[in-house]
């Protein structure tokens, strides 16, 4: 018998900004909800639309201790980093950095983007790393979006980011399994998807509105799930439902963070700043 997942809560994100300034729709952390393990960080940059030049983004900054991980919607973003990766994430494209034991990076929208303008959307979700791995070689992984795999549904479709759905494995190579889906449904089209047992899950809402697990939620809205396992029911109203499914093995262990590191103690913090005040993870070249 099918087990289905119940909704713990709704977050309506709170809007921020970051970076040199660009806006971010942000359902954690907040006051409201910390971290959902391993997940430490969500953030819907934008959607905002900018005229020739106006587009912001984020100047060299450094990570220890996690993995970040950015989603592009529309518009273009340049990575740059200290362990000297370097690429361009467009709509549909996947950036995965693992910034280990440190690296400072950069993403600022493209040279080509600052002269036309035009819609920026997307994604930044930090996943964190096991006490292991947390001082891991720096890792960068940038997937286009053809080369992201798709699978057909009854009533939609899915883009397979992270883990496997539908008989379709992702490309991209995590430390801790972990699921993440990007899918759209038709008008009044139903979706029940499986959660391995023990993850972690939430949906958040891109566009439209939609019942999950029998509760309402709309765009910039994170609905997160309880229990262990089970299947997530989701169905579309009147209009195309777009949403991202995330689910993630939690690390139990425990979390000390400031800015941007994250590690299990405050002593592990305290030498991440250190290091990076040395000059120990490197700079953009």
């Amino acid at each position: 018998m099918t087990s289905f997942k119940t909704v713990e809560r709704i977050i309506t994100s709170e809007q921020v900004h970051e970076g040199g300034g660009f806006l971010v729709h942000r359902p954690f952390p907040t006051r409201e909800l910390s971290f959902l393990d391993p997940f430490l960080l969500l953030d819907e940059m934008g959607p905002a639309q900018h005229g020739p030049g106006e587009a912001k983004g984020a100047p060299d900054h450094p990570h220890r201790g996690f993995e970040t991980v950015t989603y592009m919607l529309s518009g273009e973003m340049g990575h740059r980093d200290s362990a000297g990766h370097s690429g361009v994430v467009g709509p549909g494209d996947v950036q995965w950095m693992t910034a280990g034991r440190g690296v400072v990076h950069s993403e600022m929208p493209t040279a080509n983007f600052q002269s036309h303008g035009g819609l920026m959307h997307g994604f930044q979700i930090w996943v964190n790393l096991p006490k292991a791995e947390k001082m891991a070689a720096p890792r960068y992984q940038g997937l286009t979006s053809a080369e992201l795999p798709t699978a057909d549904l009854p009533g939609g479709r899915v883009k397979v980011i992270a883990g496997e759905v539908a008989g379709v494995s992702a490309k991209v190579q995590t430390h801790t399994p972990i699921l993440f889906l990007d899918f759209t449904l038709r008008p009044g089209a139903r979706l029940e998807q499986s959660v391995p047992v023990g993850f972690n899950s939430f949906a958040y809402v891109i566009s439209g509105t939609g019942d999950f697990a029998g509760r309402e939620a709309k765009p910039h809205e994170l609905v997160s799930f309880s229990g262990d396992g089970g299947t997530v029911a989701v169905a579309s109203r009147d209009t195309e439902l777009r949403f991202l499914l995330l689910a993630g093995q939690p690390l139990n262990e425990p979390v000390a963070r400031y800015g941007p590191f994250v590690m299990n103690t405050q002593a592990e913090l305290f030498q991440a700043f250190a290091d990076f005040r040395d000059g120990r993870m490197g700079k953009i070249g």
